[in-house]
């Protein structure tokens, strides 16, 4: 009779992580395979898959990853077109550096679709950083208390959501970011994210996070199979909480690097949606491309995204006189973050490349 060993067995027996061995029995590729309780047990004799796993270079196959935020200025319509200015030219990169990285909508589709030996992404903002680290290394408990919010936040009629939502939010602001505390504050996070008005993560002068709820009737607060497979995507993953200039180290010739900075306000109520408590104005723009203008000199592949400024002033050359030695594309997109419909529209935003 054939006996069973656990996952921690069978991944010393197979050379491989305990997760890798629990990844491939979810995915039905290890014959006989149970659970009892919450834990794998694989016949004793059962032999190891083949790696389908993407050689390196190789366009992957595997199944799409999508962001787990809706941010608002996220990039998902910018998608194509950062794409194929990416790959207008033949040429292979090793490395891949997002170091404003946001909600992700370019490095989570060039993760889908394209393997590099070597990833980074990275933001200013803590509490952004702490859930792609919490769903890098705790995705289990992150996801059995986004459950437990979300099946008594859509229960709730309309008052008792409001009720939820602004105690969560109290209790976002309240908690301190520590190890200890890091899959609660995930877990707060994306909960507010997915409900509060369009996906904003705007903050007070005291950092304090102060955007009111959405009017969703049936808020998708996430995507239990989404965030698996992000978790597996993320392994090989270095996320960093900073500056983007800390990137610096990582790049090299061989690295494509996309920068998506807060846009520059093209209007004087455009600049609500504050990133953080500090403002990033025409002198961090300035600063950005000093650095860009330095990593490019390296050889690096640079492609940056930002507001025309031509909108609203057709005289405002800001960005063309500053990147005036770079390729500057305009290309259509739709202005979201407006809580009245007619306040949104067609503009045009600005690729930068070199």
């Amino acid at each position: 009779m054939t006996g069973y060993i656990s996952a921690k067995e069978t991944a010393e027996k197979w050379n491989i992580s305990q997760r890798r061995v629990a990844i491939l029995c979810c995915e039905g590729r290890v014959d006989g395979a149970v659970t009892v309780g919450n834990m794998w047990i694989i016949p004793s004799n059962a032999k190891k898959p083949a790696d389908k796993r993407a050689l390196r270079g190789e366009v992957r196959a595997s199944t799409a990853l999508k962001p787990f935020l809706k941010w608002a200025g996220g990039k998902g319509q910018l998608v194509d077109e950062l794409e194929n200015t990416i790959f207008a030219e033949e040429r292979h990169f090793t490395k891949y550096c997002e170091p404003m990285v946001g909600g992700g909508a370019l490095f989570f589709n060039i993760l889908s679709k394209h393997n590099f030996e070597q990833i980074y992404i990275g933001d200013v903002n803590r509490e952004l950083i702490n859930s792609y680290n919490v769903i890098k290394t705790e995705v289990d408990g992150l996801i059995a208390r986004l459950q437990k919010m979300k099946t008594a936040f859509l229960a709730m009629d309309g008052e008792e959501r409001k009720k939820y939502y602004y105690s969560v939010r109290d209790k976002y602001n309240e908690t301190e970011l520590t190890n200890s505390t890091s899959v609660e504050k995930a877990a707060y996070f994306i909960f507010l994210n997915k409900t509060c008005f369009n996906g904003l993560y705007r903050v007070n002068r005291k950092g304090l996070f102060n955007v009111p709820m959405g009017a969703y009737k049936n808020p998708a607060v996430f995507d239990e199979e989404s965030l698996l497979c992000i978790n597996k995507a993320l392994q090989n993953v270095v996320i960093v909480c900073g500056d983007y200039s800390l990137s610096r180290d990582f790049i090299d010739r061989n690295t494509l690097v996309y920068f998506d900075p807060p846009y520059r306000p093209i209007s004087a109520t455009s600049a609500f949606n504050s990133y953080n408590a500090d403002a990033f104005d025409d002198d961090e723009q300035i600063r950005l491309y000093e650095f860009i203008n330095d990593i490019s000199g390296v050889g690096a592949k640079i492609i940056l995204s930002n507001s025309d400024p031509k909108n609203v002033d057709p005289d405002d050359t800001f960005f063309d006189s500053l990147y005036s030695s770079y390729n500057i594309r305009r290309v259509s997109a739709s202005r979201m973050i407006n809580s009245k419909a007619d306040g949104r529209g067609s503009i045009n935003e600005l690729i930068i490349s070199n």
